[in-house]
């Protein structure tokens, strides 16, 4: 069902997209030095900052499948959602709700960074900024759009 989008809808869901087009562009950086050989420069900082260490654990991969594709293709799907699909009635809440699942994936594995690693990965806290943002705002969509119709 097709619903009424307000300017304002349109330009959280535009940077909704942003961000998610931002997640691709990390998670495909880390996902290329998930495979790579070579150690990177700019991601070891010490003993507290060091990409391929995460990159590389036995925790960035769930039954074979990289960690960092799963974020992609996370970030895709909010991409669609907020672009091509955000003329759906029911888009807010499936934005939110994809939103906060890739969140709490996104904290479990930060949690696993800084516990169980002890060593914190640059472009993973970058992909957890931009996918908290970009649950704020699919947040915010959501409440907008559940609340009674008026002119935002």
């Amino acid at each position: 069902m097709l619903a009424a989008v307000t300017d304002l809808t349109k330009r959280l869901m535009s940077l909704v997209a942003i961000l998610a087009v931002c997640g691709i562009a990390v998670s495909s950086v880390s996902l290329q030095h998930h495979y790579a050989t070579s150690k990177t420069a700019y991601c070891d900082i010490g003993e507290t900052f060091n990409c391929d260490i995460v990159n590389r654990s036995e925790y960035s991969s769930i039954l074979g499948i990289p960690v960092a594709l799963i974020g992609m293709l996370g970030y895709a799907a909010l991409a669609g959602l907020a672009t091509v699909y955000r003329e759906r009635s029911e888009t807010p809440a499936m934005l939110f709700s994809a939103a906060a699942v890739g969140l709490a994936f996104a904290l479990y594995l930060t949690y696993i960074e800084g516990r169980v690693l002890g060593v914190w990965c640059i472009l993973c806290l970058s992909s957890l900024a931009l996918i908290a943002a970009a649950t704020t705002l699919a947040a915010v969509i959501w409440w907008m759009n559940r609340r009674p119709s008026r002119d935002y």
